[in-house]
């Protein structure tokens, strides 16, 4: 099968799978272009204007159904949106750039195999100052990576006790849009280099969104289909750490 043909194929499916969990899916959008060897300067951009989208898809159904806490996601969006515009000033190293993508690819993994998936019973109350540093923090390396933050800031949310599994999916879903726009921001202050079919990607990510929002925010759970995106995450992340 034509490779490029297999790409578009495989990014609904991830996009399906993104937002039925509250995400964007720029760190599974980020290992499929490793995967099909796009230029770093492609995959950074792309990544995040298929995050615009698809988290703004995402959140809607979540919202919809009553799950987004917006106290909980103003402290984190404080920190977040201008250290995201100031991350996505900055272009790194090129070998830089893959080893950290490839190490932040493993919370991609760990949420999809369920590490961080037992929710707490007991649920605590987000300090502000927590929420600005913790914000702050993945902020910073949302717009330096091209990631909308939410496969870090939900796994957080859960391990801190500050909210419930499908609370941790809205708040990570706003996290990533407003991320992704900041980051977005910075970027074309500086000029960006968009792949050519990328309206092509955001059409078929759309459509994957759609769906996967839908199901996500009500009854879905497919093992097998987060198994399979993990394989392929874990892939990635080795391409991308020890493959030059």
């Amino acid at each position: 099968m034509n490779s490029d043909l297999l790409f578009l194929l495989i990014l609904p499916v991830v996009a399906f799978f993104y937002a039925a969990v509250g995400h964007g899916g720029a760190s599974g959008y980020l290992a499929l272009m490793a995967l099909f060897s796009f230029t770093p300067d492609e995959m950074k951009p792309t990544a995040l204007l298929l995050n615009l989208f698809v988290a703004a898809i995402s959140f809607f159904h979540f919202w919809k159904s009553g799950f987004f806490n917006g106290k909980l996601f103003l402290f984190f969006a404080i920190g977040s949106i201008p250290l995201a515009y100031f991350g996505g000033l900055f272009d790194i190293d090129t070998h830089l750039y893959k080893i950290t993508l490839g190490l932040l690819l493993l919370f991609a993994i760990a949420k999809m195999l369920n590490v961080f998936g037992k929710e707490s019973t007991e649920i605590r109350k987000v300090k502000w100052f927590e929420g600005v540093f913790v914000g702050g923090i993945i902020g910073f390396f949302s717009g330096l990576i091209g990631i909308g933050g939410g496969i870090i800031l939900s796994p957080v949310i859960l391990l801190m006790k500050w909210g419930k599994m499908k609370e941790a999916a809205a708040v990570s879903a706003l996290f990533i849009w407003v991320n992704s726009a900041s980051g977005m921001a910075g970027q074309l202050t500086k000029g960006i280099d968009l792949h050519p079919k990328s309206w092509l990607f955001v059409l078929l990510a759309v459509i994957g969104a759609y769906l996967g929002g839908l199901f996500g925010s009500s009854k879905l759970n497919n093992t097998s289909l987060r198994y399979l995106l993990a394989f392929v995450l874990i892939l990635a992340s080795i391409k991308l750490v020890f493959i030059p």
